[in-house]
């Protein structure tokens, strides 16, 4: 599983045309999913997002997450995170997972997020064309696999 965590004022997803998801400060997630992705690797995922320490604080250092500033999370399905571009100038998706395993994986997600958070997340929709706005507040982009826990 890979994310890239941004850190925004504000973000928000339509899918044609109509918002689906929108959050003021907080963090906008995109999320790939590989079909060896485990029940593990998401609650690991989940975990890290949620206690991120990228907040300032009082004092302007970053010492607090998402959870301790009250802040929302938008997650956006998007399997382009595991293209592959070592040979050509066309990315290959051939690990990112079929709509069958991944789909179930979001879903998960989404509820193990909310749970965690303690307030529900805000989405797009699994696998429609989405366009999404963001304000990056930094700016401030972390890439994160659970495969490779850096």
């Amino acid at each position: 599983m890979r994310v890239v965590i941004q850190r925004v004022a504000e973000a928000s997803v339509a899918v044609e045309e109509n918002v689906t998801g929108q959050i003021g400060l907080g963090l906008l997630v995109l999320v790939g999913v590989e079909d060896a992705d485990t029940a593990e690797d998401l609650q690991w995922m989940c975990n890290k997002i949620v206690n991120l320490r990228i907040f300032d604080d009082a004092g302007k250092v970053p010492n607090l997450s998402v959870k301790d500033v009250n802040g929302g999370i938008l997650l956006i399905s998007q399997f382009t995170l595991h293209a592959a571009t070592k040979k050509g100038n066309r990315p290959s998706y051939i690990r990112a997972s079929k709509p069958e395993f991944a789909k179930p994986m979001y879903e998960k997600m989404i509820a193990q997020l909310s749970t965690e958070l303690g307030k529900p997340v805000a989405t797009g929709i699994f696998g429609a064309d989405m366009k999404v706005q963001l304000l990056n507040d930094g700016p401030l982009t972390i890439i994160i696999d659970s495969k490779n826990k850096e």
